[in-house]
């Protein structure tokens, strides 16, 4: 005897039902069924949430551009107008280094000669501390690699002089209390 075996049709109506229905996975994992206009709308509104988001990007990678190109701009206009400023102050000492030239040719007194020169000397001098600029005390002081450059080592005229500087070649300079150039120096050994 053979047995027959139910085969269950679907009719029509299910058929297209289970044609029209989609499934769609939630934020929480489980999968729901969705008709295919809330699928279309659901779609839709995605690709504009990402074409808002693109744009955004866009705006913002073109907004950091600018401002990079504007810190730039103003980076190179603020050290143009910061040594503009440092030459304006020194053109005072100019003008009076012009002056006492002429007046060099013109006089044979050695002792206005001299005091000309000193009253530059100390006018370029106050105009640069007033920039900042302010003079590294080497003599005596205990040999720092950090601040001096060491030119020669000599034998020190005392004992409390052994490994300290005896004299300055050249001096060293702080600018705003940054060291700008190292001293170079004479050390006792």
């Amino acid at each position: 005897m053979e047995r027959k075996e139910h085969e269950h049709k679907p009719d029509a109506s299910n058929e297209m039902q289970e044609e029209e229905t989609q499934f769609t996975e939630d934020a929480s994992g489980q999968w729901n069924a969705e008709e295919p206009e809330e699928a279309d709308a659901e779609k839709t509104k995605l690709e504009q949430e990402l074409q808002e988001q693109r744009d955004k990007y866009l705006r913002l990678v073109a907004e950091f551009d600018n401002y990079r190109k504007r810190i730039s701009r103003e980076r190179i206009e603020l050290m143009q107008t910061a040594s503009k400023d440092v030459i304006v102050t020194l053109l005072d000492v100019l003008d009076d280094c012009d002056r006492a030239s002429e007046q060099m040719e013109t006089t044979d007194d050695i002792d206005i000669i001299k005091e000309g020169a000193l009253l530059i000397f100390n006018k370029l001098r106050n105009q640069l501390q007033s920039f900042g600029l302010k003079e590294l005390d080497s003599i005596h002081q205990d040999f720092d690699a950090e601040l001096h450059d060491a030119i020669a080592e000599v034998p020190a005229p005392s004992k409390d002089l052994e490994g300290k500087v005896i004299d300055s070649v050249q001096k060293g300079y702080y600018l705003n209390d940054k060291l700008i150039r190292h001293a170079k120096v004479v050390v006792g050994k």
